[in-house]
């Protein structure tokens, strides 16, 4: 009975967790975007994406031959039992940020697109939509191929908007269906029994709450239709049905009312649940399907299941840098040697090189031998004019890296290509990425009778300040001292506790908590001739030229010492007392689980509104938001938000927020005035299962602006064809003449208005046209970024677009899989013993299989491949571990699409079948009784689909 049961859970996971968070909660509201209370487009995702991690985190240790179990629900618990048995702390911040990418791309679309009824299934635009969701599929897929994540992760998002916009907004369970609807998800598949636009679809409503508005006879003949929706025009084709709500003008039209789901209210519970239920398993279909094109670790990878540590190198090539070149390896193969095997080791490796006039490429890996093997092979020669192309290197590793990286810079003269300057602080405020720079300036020049003038080095310190990295001056000789603080900082779990800077420097003392859960503290202080104190929560003290004291070592190495604290009781308040004229940087860093990763945001209005992402800065003038997320062990549950505030870091402004808790870990902050100067965010909470009170800040500075860039556009590309990217840009005075500089980290050719200027409404508007080369690869990762700057004024904002180049596909059609030859006996002690089972794949006459990967099961397989009739057939002779009884294949084209076979030799219980009412569409009988779901709820379900709202 037990097995039976898990069964049923398996095949319907997605149906009892919508229910059980209806039924639990007592108050639900669906398909709402990101902010407002309860937000469950992101919690439908939420739900569907954390139990398909599950799954395949659970497939990938059973592969393995490894334990599966999470110690507890959450997110930080799931991704430590993923990672297997490293030794060490990780922590779930990349793994937060992956999420929240997904979920607030998904609410963006209602910001952005709300007038467009493909997006949102509206006005019966179900070929557009599914359109929308087949051709977004391939780019997920294209990117994923192309290791472009953040880029997958997006338009991820955007396609499970719209998917689960269908269930809400068409009456698909209006017509008794209990299942997802698949063809939306198969170009090749009709949408069939559509309501034709003459035929009258809905009765008049004129409270606007009626159960169930549909015609009888849409009902009785399974018509498919959807509601109109006009946020500009009530007007709508005579007799159908609209969305219904407050936004919608049509809804004042006869046939009065809606029958939109997005709500849960009185009169349509039973709809709106089952449509919630429906589209969380809709969407893991639609997972599912892209997990079976990437693999299962590329697949963990997309979703952000990765060692935190990225290990990226931005290395000047010129004549004079092979000492510099060298020690760059030592420290590499230092750090891929010592961290193997545990959490430390990076999840990933990134190599830029830079000369002139050459840069790039970007070599981007995960196997740490290829990483060895590429700086090894770097040489030194050319240059010798000085500049060379740094900031041209810099600009392919913040687009190439993933986001919050550490990025170091080795280089012995200035930059060549200022005109970069503003885009790579535009990159760096937009990546939140860390820049240190390591200079070894001893180079001499014909322009310079001496050594270079340190002025020349200003936008690397600029740099540094600006991503919360360090600047450091050191000779060649000592540069292996220095490059100690890359191994500081190679750990899953860095966390920045404290970081100011003073130019002109002053006398001044700087607190810093340190908390229970910290560890390896770090201090770092830059500059030229500064001392300082040092003072532990007890009192004791230690001077800057105490090399070796009470409180930790302190090393010194060109502009930069570095205070190690003693590994004794560190919990409490410190300080760092400087007493310094000279400028100096002060920055305390140490390892922990607990952080938070942030956003700022706005408010948008609309149908559903709610709070969208900023592409550049915040806008003066009005309060800054910050949706902040918090992680830590055991997940946020235990974690309490006490204070949050902008702080200047070159100055004293401090502006204190409001916070808004919006569950699971998630905190609105809002800040009526801004600091006038550079900013950080930093957060002092406490750890409610130690009692012990902790302080995180954030690196990347930002400052508020009042000038506005908005950029809404499609984000594919094909090759050869150009694209129009629409922006606009407002202030508050009129008729501002606006600059304009736009790049792009491939240097793809573009057109756009060198200046506007904007009306009597304050607002300007001009086009961008992009176009890729013919040959540029599918899935290709573009970032384009805008800069714009008021005329005469020191005013600008920018906007940074990610845009993916994918070919046109023409095959929809996934190959073939089929399992014969079964023998599936096996005794009950499963070790040393097999079953066998024999798997035909074939593409027929499609683009041809690219891929077959086993997807479930312990498996050693023989593979044969014949030809019949000029199709060619793939065969596999599996077999399989008695101990792992289930196989599942999955074969893959070269368009991406996905053919799956499957057995199990455990009992199973019989599914649904797949049916066609009276020639409409497909639907799935998921009838799983409520009492199973509150039966297992507390086992199986709180397992495999832990909640997540925002």
């Amino acid at each position: 009975m037990e097995q039976q049961l898990e069964k049923m859970v398996m095949m319907s996971s997605a149906y009892c967790a919508g229910l059980l968070v209806l039924v639990l909660s007592g108050v639900a509201q669906a398909f709402m975007p990101v902010g407002g209370g309860t937000s469950t487009h992101a919690t439908i995702t939420g739900n569907a994406v954390l139990s398909k991690i599950t799954d395949v985190c659970r497939a990938v240790a059973e592969s393995e031959g490894r334990e599966f179990n999470p110690t507890g629900s959450s997110a930080e618990e799931l991704l430590r039992a993923c990672l297997g048995t490293a030794t060490g702390e990780v922590s779930a911040a990349k793994f937060r940020t992956a999420l929240n990418q997904i979920y607030m791309q998904n609410g963006l679309v209602d910001r952005d697109l709300a007038n467009s009824p493909a997006h949102h299934f509206s006005n019966e635009a179900f070929v557009q939509a599914r359109t929308l969701i087949t051709e977004g599929t391939v780019s997920v897929k294209a990117n994923v191929r192309k290791e472009n994540f953040q880029a997958a992760r997006e338009t991820l998002g955007r396609v499970c908007h719209t998917l689960q916009d269908f269930y809400s907004h068409s009456n698909w369970v209006e017509l008794g269906n209990r299942g997802p609807y698949m063809n939306l998800l198969r170009q090749d598949l009709p949408i069939d029994n559509v309501a034709d636009i003459d035929t009258p679809t809905c009765n008049d409503c004129a409270s606007g709450t009626c159960p169930n508005p549909l015609l009888p006879d849409i009902l009785t003949q399974k018509k498919l239709t959807s509601g109109y929706m006009g946020l500009l025009s009530a007007t709508k084709p005579k007799g159908k049905c609209s969305h219904g709500g407050a936004s919608d003008m049509t809804s004042t039209q006869v046939p009065r009312g809606g029958i939109s789901k997005d709500e849960r209210r009185a009169d349509n519970a039973v709809l709106h649940d089952t449509a919630v239920a429906v589209a969380t398993q809709a969407t893991l279909e639609l997972l599912e399907d892209i997990r079976g094109a990437a693999g299962n670790k590329e697949f963990l990878r997309l979703m952000g299941i990765a060692r935190s540590s990225v290990l990226c190198f931005v290395i000047d090539t010129t004549g004079s840098m092979a000492d510099d070149i060298a020690e760059a390896k030592r420290v590499a193969n230092n750090i891929i040697d010592s961290k193997k095997g545990t959490v430390d080791e990076p999840s990933e490796y990134i190599l830029v090189q830079f000369n002139d006039p050459k840069f790039g490429p970007l070599v981007r890996t995960t196997d740490p031998e290829v990483m060895k093997e590429k700086i090894s092979a770097l040489g030194a020669n050319g240059g010798g004019d000085t500049p060379e192309m740094c900031l041209s290197g810099l600009q392919l590793a913040l687009t190439g890296a993933p986001p919050s990286s550490q990025i170091y810079i080795f280089t012995d003269a200035p930059a060549k290509d200022m005109h970069l300057e503003k885009t790579i602080i535009a990159l760096i405020r937009s990546t939140k990425s860390t820049v240190n720079i390591f200079m070894t300036a001893t180079r001499r020049s014909s322009k310079y009778s001496g050594r270079i003038p340190r002025a020349d080095f200003r936008v690397y310190y600029d740099m540094a300040l600006a991503s919360g990295g360090q600047a450091i001056e050191v000779s060649k000789s000592s540069l292996p001292q220095a490059t100690e603080i890359i191994v500081d900082s190679s750990t899953s779990a860095l966390v920045t506790i404290l970081q100011r800077a003073r130019n002109p420097g002053k006398v001044e003392t700087f607190p810093f908590l340190l908390d229970e859960s910290v560890s390896n503290v770090t201090l770092y202080i830059t500059g030229t001739a500064v001392a300082f104190t040092l003072q532990s929560p007890t009192g004791v003290s230690q001077g800057s030229t105490e090399t070796t004291g009470p409180l930790g070592t302190i090393n010194t190495v060109g502009n930069l010492k570095r205070v190690r604290l003693n590994t004794l009781n560190q919990t409490g308040l410190w300080e760092i007392h400087m007493n310094s004229g000279n400028a100096y940087t002060v920055k305390v860093t140490g390892q922990s689980t607990v952080t938070f990763v942030y956003d700022f945001v706005e408010t948008f209005k609309g149908p559903h509104p709610g709070y969208g992402v900023i592409d550049g800065r915040p806008l003066a003038g009005s309060p800054t938001k910050l949706l902040l997320t918090l992680t830590g062990r055991h997940g946020p549950e235990s974690l309490k938000v006490m204070e949050a505030a902008l702080v200047e870091v070159s100055g004293s402004g401090v502006a204190n927020g409001t916070v808004e808790e919006m569950g699971g870990g998630n905190f609105l902050v809002s800040v009526n005035s801004a600091p006038a100067g550079e900013f950080v965010v930093l957060l002092k909470g406490k750890d409610v299962s130690t009692s012990s009170r902790f302080q995180r800040q954030t690196t990347t500075q930002m400052s508020v602006t009042p000038v506005s860039v908005k950029v809404v556009a499609d984000n594919n590309m094909e090759p050869g064809k150009s694209l129009d990217i629409p922006f606009t840009i407002s202030t508050s005075v009129p008729r501002t003449k606006f600059n304009i500089r736009a790049r792009n980290d491939k240097d793809f050719p573009m057109t756009y208005p060198n200046s506007i200027v904007s009306g009597s409404r304050s607002t300007a508007e001009g086009t961008l046209a992009i176009t890729a080369p013919t040959n540029t690869a599918s899935g290709t990762d573009i970032t384009l970024t805008i800069d714009v700057e008021s005329d005469g004024t020191s005013y600008s904002n920018y906007a940074v677009v990610r845009l993916s180049v994918i070919k046109k596909v023409t095959d929809f059609t996934p190959p073939e899989c089929n399992m014969f030859n079964i023998n599936n006996s096996c005794p009950t002690d499963c070790r040393n013993a097999s079953w066998h089972a024999t798997v035909n794949m074939t593409d027929g006459n499609g683009t041809g299989v690219e891929k077959v990967w086993i997807q479930e099961g312990d498996v050693s397989h023989s593979a044969n491949e014949t030809e019949n009739g000029g199709v060619t057939v793939i065969q596999y002779f599996c077999q399989i571990s008695c101990c792992t009884p289930n196989l599942k294949v999955s074969v893959t084209d070269k368009e991406g699409n996905v053919g799956t076979c499957f057995h199990s030799i455990r009992p199973t219980t019989t599914p649904v079948p797949f049916t066609t009412p009276n020639g409409g569409p497909p639907s799935l009988g998921l009838a799983v009784p409520l009492w199973i779901c509150l039966l297992l709820s507390a086992t199986a379900i709180v397992r495999d689909l832990v909640p997540l709202s925002l």
